[in-house]
């Protein structure tokens, strides 16, 4: 008897010590990214308006990276504060933890240097070698032509400074703040197709991060079907709403929409007889995160290759709930 404890407490430290080097390997070595190189962007016009194209229409940096109206409806960004950061995600809205979004004006860059922008961008690790939590798509943006991220860089380097208190770190919740540090990669750039290319609407897809948003995902993790919706957002006052089924499926995704539909669902909000609707929270009214102002903003053949693309993946039947209203 005294030699089966004996074992079963040798095996019990055995498993202890193991997950202790695990843990210390995890928060040591991980991410395992290299430092910043010592890059220099030359900050041009053509650069800066891409940039700006990029970071306000497609990738929309500056969707997480203002501060945002959340009474009105798809809660628009604040006039004046393009950059200033300070958005709020946290365990109301399923994340497993607090994050907050970063100023990302020269107020706060111009202590940074272009390489260790291009690395939060591509890889997700900050200044100080720390893992981003992925609510920024870095693992698409990984995947944006090198010319493409330096003219996200110049936009950013021709921001006006914009001041700001600095923002609480994030609080991560456990398993996640181990998980987090296992996900950042190296940059693997694709060159950017050209728009006569089939692959170009696959390309701005990835860039504009369609799937993250529109795939079922519970704690960071994606459990469901690319692109077929289902990824809740719980607000403060107990009302969800789910992103859509975007495959091409007839049943419950976008497979009846033709091409010109589908473009106008987003030209709706560019229309200068669009008056943006006030959201009542305590009436409930339908709100969501989805930018719909940002990337009605986009170029009509850049939304019509996103639709050529996702007429190609697999249809996913799946009718979403859109929306839950509080107190349900």
């Amino acid at each position: 008897m005294k030699t089966v404890i004996k074992v079963l407490v040798i095996l019990v430290l055995a498993i202890v010590l193991i997950a202790l080097l695990g843990v210390t390997y995890i928060t040591q070595a991980l991410p395992g990214i290299d430092a910043p190189s010592d890059l220099k962007v030359e900050v041009t016009p053509e650069r800066v308006e891409r940039g700006a194209y990029l970071a306000n229409s497609v990738c929309v940096c500056m969707d997480c990276h203002s501060q945002r109206d959340w009474n009105a409806f798809a809660a628009p960004p604040i006039l004046g504060t393009a950059g200033a950061g300070g958005d709020k995600f946290d365990r109301t809205m399923q994340f497993p933890g607090e994050f907050y979004a970063k100023n990302i004006t020269p107020f706060t860059m111009k202590n940074w240097s272009d390489g260790e922008i291009y690395r939060a961008i591509t890889s997700g690790v900050s200044k100080d070698g720390h893992p981003f939590f992925p609510v920024m798509p870095y693992m698409n943006y990984n995947k944006l032509a090198t010319e493409d991220v330096y003219s996200i860089i110049a936009y950013l380097r021709s921001l006006d400074p914009i001041e700001t208190k600095p923002y609480p770190e994030s609080v991560i919740d456990l398993p996640v703040n181990l998980i987090m540090r296992t996900v950042p990669e190296p940059p693997h750039p694709m060159a950017r197709p050209a728009m006569t290319d089939p692959n170009y609407g696959e390309y701005v897809t990835n860039a504009a991060a369609c799937i993250e948003c529109h795939t079922h995902t519970e704690k960071g993790k994606k459990i469901g079907e690319p692109l077929a919706g289902g990824f809740e957002f719980q607000f403060p006052n107990g009302s969800i709403v789910r992103s859509a089924n975007i495959t091409p499926s007839e049943d419950g995704g976008i497979g009846k929409w033709s091409k010109e539909q589908f473009i106008q669902r987003f030209k709706l909000y560019q229309d200068s007889a669009y008056v943006v609707p006030a959201v009542n929270w305590e009436r409930g009214d339908m709100q969501t995160p989805m930018p719909w102002m940002m990337y009605a903003s986009m170029t009509t053949e850049d939304l019509g290759a996103i639709y050529d693309y996702l007429r190609t993946i697999k249809p996913v039947a799946s009718v979403i709930e859109k929306w839950t209203p509080p107190g349900s």
